[in-house]
Order: C-alpha cells, then sequence, then structure tokens
C-alpha cells in the first residue's frame, strides 16, 4: 500500500494469480460444461475479485488486524444465506451464535473507532460487505459447482477476471506513470506473494476444502485468520485494546455456535 494505490493492489493481485493459475491449470477447463459457467461468473466476483478491492481499501483505513477479525463473519454470513436461499436447517444455537456475533462486531468497530480516532472505521463495513460475498461464494461452489474438481473452478474463476483486471490497471494509469521506483518495484513484489499464495494457492485449497465438507465448516477455516493476522498487525506496530480483543472472543464464540453440533439426549 507504499507504492500501489488500492486498486492497483486489487487489480494486481487479482491478475497475477490468474496468470499463475492458467499457466499451470488451463487444461482443467474442459471438465466444464456451458451451464457451469453461470455459477462460476457469479462466484468469480463475489468471492474474489470485489474483496481483493475492498480489502485494499479497507486496510488503507482500519488496522489488518481489525479487518482480519471482521472477515471471522464468513461463517455466520454462509449460515444465513444458506438457510434463506438454499434452504439450510436454522437452528436456535446457530440463530444465538448469529446474534452474539454480530454483537461483538458492533462493539469491534465502535472501540476502535475511539481507540483510534484517526482511522475510519466506516471502511469496516468493506470487510463485512467481503464476507458477505465470500459467503455466497462458498454456498454456490457447494450447491451448483461441487462435481468439479477444485482446480477446474479455480482456474475457470480467474481465466473470466484476466480481461476486468487488466482493464481496471490501465484506466488506474499505472503504466504512465510507473518511474522504476523502488517502493513501487518492492510493492509490487509483495502483491505478487499475496497474489500466487494468498490468493492463488489459497483458492484451490479452499475449493478442495469446500468440496470435501459443508459450507459453513468450509468457511470457518476464517477462525484462524484473525489469530495470524493479529500477531502480524502487532508486530507491525497495530494496538488492540482488552475490549476489542473481548470482542473478537464474542465473534469467535458466535461463530462455533454457529458450527457446533447439538448435544444428542440420552434416552
Amino acid at each position: 500500500m507504499l507504492g500501489l494505490s488500492p486498486i492497483q493492489v486489487g487489480a494486481f493481485r487479482v491478475l497475477i494469480a490468474a496468470t499463475v493459475l492458467v499457466l499451470i491449470g488451463f487444461k482443467h477447463l474442459k471438465n466444464i460444461n456451458i451451464k457451469q459457467w453461470k455459477h462460476i461468473i457469479v462466484t468469480s466476483f463475489l468471492g474474489t475479485f470485489f474483496p481483493a478491492f475492498l480489502f485494499a481499501f479497507a486496510v488503507q483505513k482500519i488496522d489488518s488486524s481489525i479487518a482480519a477479525i471482521l472477515n471471522s463473519l464468513t461463517p455466520l454470513n454462509t449460515l444465513v444465506i444458506g438457510t434463506v436461499l438454499y434452504g439450510f436447517v436454522f437452528g436456535k444455537r446457530q440463530f444465538v451464535g448469529v446474534l452474539i456475533g454480530l454483537i461483538g462486531t458492533v462493539l469491534l468497530i465502535l472501540k476502535g473507532a475511539e481507540l483510534h480516532p484517526n482511522q475510519d472505521y466506516f471502511y469496516a463495513v468493506f470487510v463485512i460487505v467481503s464476507s458477505i460475498g465470500y459467503a455466497f461464494n462458498v454456498n454456490i461452489l457447494k450447491r451448483h459447482l461441487d462435481d468439479l474438481s477444485a482446480m477446474s473452478v479455480t482456474v475457470a474463476q480467474f481465466v473470466l477476471l484476466i480481461v476486468p483486471s487488466m482493464v481496471v490497471i490501465y484506466f488506474t494509469g499505472f503504466f504512465k506513470t510507473f518511474n522504476g521506483q523502488d517502493v513501487i518495484v518492492e510493492s509490487f513484489l509483495y502483491v505478487s506473494i499475496l497474489a500466487v499464495l494468498g490468493t492463488g494457492v489459497a483458492k484451490v485449497l479452499f475449493n478442495s476444502l469446500v468440496k470435501i465438507s459443508t459450507p459453513v465448516f468450509s468457511s470457518s477455516v476464517t477462525y484462524l485468520i484473525p489469530v495470524v493476522a493479529i500477531i502480524w498487525g502487532l508486530w507491525d506496530g497495530e494496538r488492540l485494546s482488552i475490549v476489542q480483543i473481548a470482542s473478537a472472543g464474542l465473534i469467535m464464540f458466535g461463530v462455533y455456535l454457529v458450527n457446533g453440533k447439538p448435544k444428542k439426549k440420552r434416552i
């Protein structure tokens, strides 16, 4: 974010990941039929393209650790969307979990705004919107694309995003203004690492998890993201208050309730 704008970060992240995936997995596209492409189009934009830009804008205004904690709402959103649109069963335990998660989110944002008045916590909405996109993505994958391999789905998703990401980069004026400055080159290097590992490889692994598990369970990998992000954030000088940590705990507890199976009554 020091050498590139949020739009450039998002576009390059998608384009680099797409280039690598297409080079190594183009042959997997032959396994996809015409009817499945409409679902892949939706998942590619909701689960990859738009979140790449929304997160880039969000972390420009709020701490990355806060963004990661808010991303933990993905399993909650997955359950709600799955229940409303796909007929999943919504139990009392899950309902309580959703409410607790939402309370934790509100507290996290309010306390963050108080602790960091120089940060614009309106941008937290971008992360929440992204988590909703991820939730749609995982439900669609499970309902309509479960018969495809993870590599086929992932490569197809990114093939569709090559042209849009190139168009975005072009209109940012990057190629006209690039002057080889060290800060830009270093930023591009880190975006490349993020694209290959955090987007390309991670997306293949995540789609594999969706294929062998339920939507809510697979989206629960976001439990671990705040732990890693908080460690990175503290190392990078970010601050978290006790209330924020407690709020993060509320979100995690809410997600735990959403995913936990009800205990069977003994006869």
